[in-house]
C-alpha cells in the first residue's frame, strides 16, 4: 500500500486563482537553511498561506498551500533567528522539530569548508536554549557529514565529533551522521578543488573505523545513533539507519494527532500502544508505505514537500550538494524579494506561465 498523493486545492494569488497541493508534512529545507537565513519570509509564508516552489529542473512553479499542514521539520545550522517565532509556530498547533547540524569544521582549511557557519560556541549555546525550549528529543544533534581531508584523519575527525557531543549530549536524545559522498556530486568536487580542499574517500574499511569509534565515543553520551542515508549497514554496531523526516517522532510530539494518524494509517486499536516495540512492530507491518520516493533508495524518510531552493544557502560550504557555486548563489540573494512568494526571485521568462498553470491543472 502506497501513501496517497496530496490532495489539490485553489489559491488566490495576485495573479488569480491557482491550483496547490496541500502537503501535511512541510520540510524546510534540505535545499537551503530556512531557519538560518529565511525565517521571517517563512512565517510571512506562513500568514499568507501558500509559498511558491521552482522545479530546480524544468524551472516549473509548483505552488504549495498550508491549510492541511500538520508538521513541519526544520533543517539548520543557525536556527537562531527563527527562535523568535517559536510562540507563533506554537499558536498554529503543527508538531515540529529540528534537524541541527552542529559541525566542527570552522576552523579547517583556513575557513574553506564553512566558511560563514556561526562560531562552534555559538551554535552549542543556540542547541542549548533550543533544546531548553522545546525539550531534547525535539532538537536532533547532526554532526553531517563526516569527512577526510588531508589535515582531518580519523583520529582527528573523533575528536572533533568529542569535543561537540561532550557539550551536546544532554540536550538531546540522537546523534544522526553521514559520510561525505563526493564523487556523487561533480559540484560538490568543483567547490572543494576551487577551494583548494584535498579530501580523502570513504572506504568501507574507514567508514567502519570511524562508526566503531563513535560508538566508543557513545558510551558515555547514551544516545541513539543514525546514519542517514547510508548504503553501508552498521546495525550491527547499534547504529540504526535515520528517518530525519520521521513518522513515530511527529506523533511523538503532536500526542497523536488524529490527522497525523490518519495520515501515517495508525489504527484505532493500536493507538495508545503506539511506542511498545512489539505493537509497533506490528503496527508497521500493516501500515501504508510512507517513504519518500523523491529521495535516495537509502533515504529512510516519510513524504513531505521541501519548500526550499537550491543556490540560495549563504553558508556556501564547500561540501554542500545544495549550491552549484559562490557565484550563483551570490546573485540570487542580490535578487531575492522579501515579499516574494518563492525563495527565488519570481522571474517570468524563467517560470512557467501561470495561466499555462492554471489551464493544466499542475
Amino acid at each position: 500500500m502506497t501513501l496517497m498523493p496530496w490532495k489539490k486545492t485553489e489559491i488566490t494569488t495576485s495573479s488569480g486563482v491557482l491550483p496547490a497541493v496541500t502537503p501535511e508534512v512541510i520540510s524546510a529545507s534540505r535545499s537551503t537553511d530556512i531557519p538560518a537565513f529565511y525565517s521571517d519570509w517563512f512565517m510571512r509564508r506562513l500568514e499568507e498561506g501558500y509559498s511558491r516552489w521552482v522545479n530546480p529542473f524544468n524551472r516549473k512553479s509548483q505552488f504549495i498551500s498550508f491549510e492541511r499542514m500538520r508538521a513541519i521539520v526544520f533543517w539548520s545550522k543557525n536556527p537562531k533567528p527563527l527562535m523568535k517565532h517559536l510562540e507563533k509556530l506554537d499558536q498554529l498547533g503543527v508538531a515540529y522539530y529540528f534537524q541541527f547540524t552542529v559541525n566542527d569544521y570552522v576552523a579547517d582549511h583556513g575557513g574553506a569548508l564553512e566558511p560563514n557557519v556561526p562560531p562552534l560556541e555559538s551554535r552549542i549555546q543556540t542547541f542549548q536554549e533550543l533544546s531548553n525550549r522545546l525539550g531534547k528529543h525535539r532538537v536532533i544533534w547532526r554532526f553531517d557529514p563526516l569527512i577526510l581531508t588531508e589535515e582531518i584523519n580519523v583520529e582527528r575527525l573523533l575528536e572533533k565529533v568529542k569535543r561537540v557531543g561532550d557539550r551536546l549530549h544532554p540536550y538531546t536524545e540522537k546523534l544522526v551522521f553521514s559520510f561525505v559522498d563526493i564523487d556523487r556530486y561533480a559540484k560538490v568536487r568543483n567547490n572543494l578543488k576551487a577551494k583548494g580542499v584535498k579530501w580523502l574517500d570513504f572506504t568501507p574499511a574507514l567508514m567502519r573505523e570511524t562508526a566503531s569509534g563513535l560508538v566508543s565515543l557513545n558510551q558515555q553520551w547514551g544516545l541513539r545513533l543514525a546514519t542517514c542515508a547510508e548504503p553501508l549497514d552498521l546495525q550491527e554496531l547499534g547504529i540504526e539507519p535515520n528517518k530525519c523526516i520521521d513518522d513515530e517522532l511527529l506523533l511523538r510530539i503532536s500526542n497523536n494527532d488524529p490527522a497525523l494518524l490518519k495520515l501515517f494509517g495508525v489504527s484505532d486499536e493500536v493507538q495508545t500502544k503506539l511506542f511498545d516495540s512489539p505493537e509497533s512492530t506490528e503496527r508497521t507491518n500493516k501500515r501504508p508505505n510512507l517513504k519518500d520516493k523523491g529521495q535516495r533508495k537509502e533515504c529512510g524518510c516519510i513524504i513531505s514537500k521541501d519548500i526550499g531552493q537550491y543556490d540560495t544557502c549563504p553558508h556556501l560550504c564547500s561540501y554542500c550538494y545544495a549550491n552549484t557555486s559562490q557565484k550563483v548563489v551570490k546573485k540570487n540573494m542580490q535578487s531575492l524579494q522579501p515579499g516574494s512568494d518563492s525563495i527565488l526571485a519570481r522571474s517570468e521568462s524563467k517560470m512557467l506561465d501561470e495561466k499555462k498553470i492554471k489551464k493544466s491543472g499542475r
